[in-house]
């Protein structure tokens, strides 16, 4: 090993150094440098195997607020701490004068689940670009007669028409602060398009079963078109009206048949017993297949009116030829971070463009509660 410079305590006017000297001085200079980068080689080591450790799903923890940093300090080293940040602190109600400790946001938000009809599950669903669509539809029938020999033949004129489904627009806003938004960390964004997905649907489903026209879609329940079959009683339900009513329906409409109800009926209908007192309603025994009335599944929809009398609490037919709803747009959000900007709220609004109408309304039978329709 060559030395360029002597070690300290070594200086010497002798040419006669021995070996040995210098070995021991060379020994303890690099024991004095192996001392003093040890710890800093094991720190280091230290950051190599954290930052190498798999993470096996655990959270990255976010980094301390202010206020987390400032509560923490006050714990550890008491409120006299020179680098705690009083303003951070939020006095508590106490009469000692206590800090409390910083609320943590979650990203986990609290609401109400929300009944969708299953209106539009149920029925056919077109897409346009248009205002509107028109279905051309024949609304009698020719009238073929039998002759006998030389009979003069009869001309028939059956009548025909159409069915336009207009686009009908739905829309709100919603403004919410930003101080909220940013605290979320984009969960309260998120919440708020679910929420305006989730009241979009909830008024289209309204809509498509009691919808007036006008501003509305044309819902199937106002339809006057829609054959009535009588309940045959005001107020109670009735086995033999349900078999009524399922085959009124024309055969080819009737395979493809839906009950439609709200749970309050399927509740009553389900009570309903036989002379022997067994339920009539016997649930589905196979895995996946639907429970069904005589046959035929049902569709729990809530905005289906309740079993009184003069109303019309069950709807039965072909849906997905009866109904035919029409988009022009899916739901939009725009987001507008200006218009009230110096207030600090971001306001969101949404549009949604859809009709719906009756076109095969033979397709489809209300029960009435009543004696006669």
């Amino acid at each position: 090993m060559f030395i360029d410079t002597i070690p300290a305590g070594l200086e010497t006017k002798s040419d006669d150094i021995g070996v040995d000297e210098v070995k021991a001085a060379v020994a303890a200079v690099a024991a004095d440098v192996k001392a003093a980068t040890d710890p800093l080689k094991a720190r280091i080591d230290e950051l190599e195997a954290k930052a190498n450790r798999p993470n096996l799903g655990a959270e990255t923890k976010a980094e301390p607020t202010a206020e987390q940093k400032a509560f923490g300090l006050y714990l550890r080293h008491g409120k006299n701490h020179p680098d705690i940040d009083h303003k951070t602190l939020r006095v508590s109600d106490d009469t000692r004068g206590g800090y409390m400790a910083p609320a943590e946001f979650s990203s986990e938000f609290l609401k109400e689940l929300v009944e969708y009809s299953p209106i539009r599950a149920i029925s056919s669903v077109r897409q346009t670009g248009n205002p509107s669509v028109i279905y051309p539809a024949r609304i009698g029938r020719a009238n073929a007669k039998w002759k006998g020999e030389n009979q003069p033949q009869e001309g028939s004129e059956p009548s025909f028409g159409e069915v336009e489904i207009a686009t009908k627009e739905l829309n709100t806003f919603v403004d919410i602060s930003n101080q909220l938004l940013a605290d979320s960390g984009g969960a309260a964004e998120r919440e708020v398009r679910e929420s305006l997905a989730e009241d979009f649907a909830l008024k289209e489903g309204t809509a498509f079963v009691n919808g007036t026209g006008g501003p509305q879609p044309d819902g199937f329940m106002q339809d006057a078109r829609v054959p009535q079959i009588p309940n045959g009683h005001a107020t109670n339900l009735s086995a033999d009206a349900l078999i009524s009513i399922l085959y009124a329906l024309p055969a080819a409409y009737r395979r493809n048949a839906t009950w439609v109800m709200n749970g309050a009926t399927i509740a009553t209908i389900r009570k309903l017993k036989d002379s022997q007192g067994n339920y009539l309603w016997q649930p589905g025994l196979q895995a996946g297949l639907p429970e069904t009335i005589l046959g035929r599944p049902v569709a729990d929809a809530a905005d289906m009116p309740e079993a009184t009398s003069g109303e019309f609490p069950i709807a039965v037919g072909d849906f997905e030829a009866g109904y035919r709803i029409v988009d022009r747009l899916d739901m939009s959000v725009f987001v507008n971070p200006y218009l009230l900007a110096t207030n600090s709220v971001t306001r969101f609004h949404a549009t949604r463009r859809t009709g719906g109408a009756v076109i095969r309304p033979f397709a489809l039978r209300k029960l009435k509660m009543a004696t006669s329709a």
